[in-house]
């Protein structure tokens, strides 16, 4: 996942800004880690670059 899509990804279930704690990076992309919102207090883990912005209920 590059960085950059930080400015656009929001939490789809309350649609505020997600942090992100990248646990592995290569060339600059996230390889793994997570997006957290604070407001919800939801967790979307980061696997082999791709987010899992399924909601909670579908996952």
């Amino acid at each position: 996942m590059k960085k950059d899509l930080m400015d656009i990804l929001c939490c789809p279930v309350c649609k505020e800004d997600l942090e992100l704690d990248a646990t592995r990076e290569e060339d600059g992309e996230v390889v793994e880690g997570t997006l957290y919102c604070d407001d919800c207090d939801e967790t979307y883990e980061i696997e082999d670059g791709i987010p899992d912005l399924l909601p909670p209920e579908a996952r």
